[in-house]
């Protein structure tokens, strides 16, 4: 008598855990080099497409972005208030919020979402030049990632400021499950902290705290 051959046991395929599409980055708008925009043209060409946010990257081109959506404009501005208190206690600087535009040294127009400039260093920039773009990178940065940002290009401007000046740097995730934070500082490896309670400026901002309970929970 045959004995019948049991029917192999058939596995279970793994469910894969869920992914976040990655948002596809800013729009990049390449022009002719003779179509070089002067700052007068730039600031009519964000007026006629005031629902979009415009910087310039190093090699000229336009970068378009969608606004933010309300939640991370609400967490935005809290990072810009409590910087702006500290900044009025300790007087050695200017807050700046997401609406200033830097001229960088390497050509690029950026808008961090919070900034922070010596005095001394804005007082040795013309007058003239102070009331525009001013052309100097902020000692201080702040990006917040939204909704439509890819991770890589924030990281990538983070560079970008170190390269130019900034002393201190914190871009801050608030859509990574483990709520990360990168500081950058120049000559040294990027620190990564998981979801910390307090942010110290320390020593570049002396006195600087920026909590983070409210920066990680949901604003609506």
């Amino acid at each position: 008598m045959t004995t019948p051959r049991a029917k192999p046991r058939q596995e279970t395929p793994a469910v894969p855990d869920p992914v976040t599409p990655e948002p596809n980055g800013p729009i990049v708008l390449r022009l002719p080099p003779e179509w070089k925009l002067t700052e007068d043209q730039f600031l009519e060409l964000c007026g006629l497409n005031d629902t979009l946010r415009i910087e310039i990257n190093a090699r000229g081109e336009l970068e378009l972005m969608a606004p933010t959506f309300n939640n991370t404009s609400n967490k935005n501005i809290r990072i810009s208030a409590r910087l702006q208190i500290w900044a009025e206690t300790d007087d050695s600087g200017l807050a700046f919020e997401s609406n200033a535009g830097f001229t960088l040294p390497n050509g690029a127009l950026r808008s961090p979402d919070a900034s922070w400039v010596l005095k001394s260093r804005l007082v040795e920039i013309p007058e003239p030049e102070r009331l525009k773009f001013s052309p100097i990178c902020p000692d201080f940065v702040v990006e917040l990632r939204s909704e439509s940002d890819r991770l890589r290009d924030i990281q990538a401007k983070m560079e970008e400021y170190l390269a130019n000046g900034a002393r201190l740097g914190w871009l801050i995730d608030p859509l990574d499950p483990r709520h990360r934070v990168y500081i950058y500082r120049p000559g040294v490896t990027v620190e990564v902290v998981e979801a910390p309670e307090t942010l110290s400026g320390d020593p570049e901002l002396p006195g600087f705290v920026l909590e983070m309970q409210r920066i990680w929970e949901p604003s609506l």
